[in-house]
């Protein structure tokens, strides 16, 4: 397997050289808006360690991401007035990884829409800053 890439796009928004709309951040995960959602309030979870993906992340780093994949979860739901959630993780190529910096994709979702196809368009900035805002206030 590769190994992990310091430059990747997730690793630059780490280090903040590239924006992104957070919605939860603590001193071991970052949790910021798809700027491509599949559905209204797609959220990326990412570890602030350096893992390609669940194969070379610790378990103890792993957990941290579980955590907070759970409680932004909850607050999807509720922000989004979602009939269920979709969390997905993929890892390396076959599996439709694109980035390679672990992140888990929490997906809000509703009876009878169907997501958006993978990078199928950017989405307004006016809507992902009020989404941001629903979500962050959803989690108190």
């Amino acid at each position: 397997m590769p190994a992990y890439d310091t430059n990747n796009i997730f690793a630059k928004i780490l280090r903040g050289e590239l924006p992104c709309y957070k919605v939860y951040e603590d001193e071991h995960v970052l949790a910021f808006l798809d700027i491509m959602p599949r559905s209204p309030g797609h959220t990326l979870v990412i570890p602030k360690a350096p893992a390609r993906n669940i194969f070379d992340i610790s378990p103890d780093d792993y957990v941290h991401v579980a955590r907070a994949t759970h409680r932004i979860s909850a607050a999807a739901m509720k922000a989004f007035n979602a009939d269920g959630l979709t969390v997905q993780q993929h890892n390396e190529p076959a599996s439709g990884q694109v980035v390679f910096h672990l992140h888990i994709h929490i997906m809000p979702r509703h009876h009878g829409v169907s997501l958006l196809p993978p990078a199928s368009r950017k989405e307004d900035a006016k809507v992902l800053e009020d989404n941001a805002a629903k979500l962050i206030a959803a989690l108190g």
